[in-house]
């Protein structure tokens, strides 16, 4: 279902779900303005990829765990693989892992801020699910965000309508990869918080259409 011959990240879902426009800055003309909120975020995210291993009976975490998926040409790290034992006795359905019993997987990932209304941080997490279902042979019903600044968990059913748009998404960001192009703004409400407002300048780009229309159109189709 992919176009681009490379892997991307799974990072870059999250980005592309939000803004196809920031999404391309990022990735692919690698533009980054550090704000306070993405400092907060990456110093966070650092902390929890550090590699630490939690046992308890039953249960375990694990956290900077690497996923891919070639299908679906993504890669990337989650922050914590929560691992729930639901029968002792029954045959390994993670052997790669070298665990006993049957397990239930739940990928959590960490955000800084809180829940948004749209889905764009759901379409990253259902990402990390269908990489490791694809790696380890498995199904995984439940995933979860974290968000740091409410300091609440939300539970996310990864759902066929999920899993669809997941895919949907990803097949996008390919073709924005593979075209080059950096769409032209939109300048609506996403842009407020957005930290590469000043680069992207939403509010001077989009207001003068013909400028716009020539300056986002590739130079053969002029």
């Amino acid at each position: 279902m992919t176009t681009s011959q490379d892997s991307l990240p799974i990072s870059a879902l999250q980005h592309m779900a939000y803004c196809p426009r920031q999404c391309a800055l990022i990735h692919l003309e690698r533009q980054w303005e550090e704000s306070m909120h993405t400092a907060l975020g990456r110093l966070e995210h650092e902390r929890v990829h550090a590699g630490y291993k939690e046992f308890r009976r039953g249960r375990r975490q694990i956290t900077g765990l690497r996923v891919v998926s070639k299908t679906l040409g993504l890669h990337g790290q989650l922050d914590v693989l929560e691992m729930a034992q639901t029968d002792a006795d029954a045959p390994s359905n993670l052997p790669g892992l070298k665990l006993k019993g049957h397990w239930c997987l739940y990928p959590v990932e960490f955000k800084h801020g809180q829940p948004k209304t749209n889905s764009c941080d759901r379409i990253q997490l259902c990402a990390q699910a269908l990489c490791l279902e694809e790696m380890l042979e498995i199904h995984i019903e439940q995933a979860a965000l974290f968000y740091q600044r409410i300091r609440r968990r939300e539970d996310v059913a990864l759902s066929a309508a999920l899993r669809d748009q997941t895919r949907e998404t990803t097949h996008a960001l390919h073709k924005l990869m593979d075209s080059g192009v950096t769409p032209p703004p939109v300048n609506d409400k996403r842009c407020k918080a957005c930290s590469l407002k000043a680069l992207c300048m939403p509010g001077a780009l989009s207001r003068n259409t013909r400028y716009q229309q020539r300056l986002f159109t590739p130079q053969e189709a002029l």
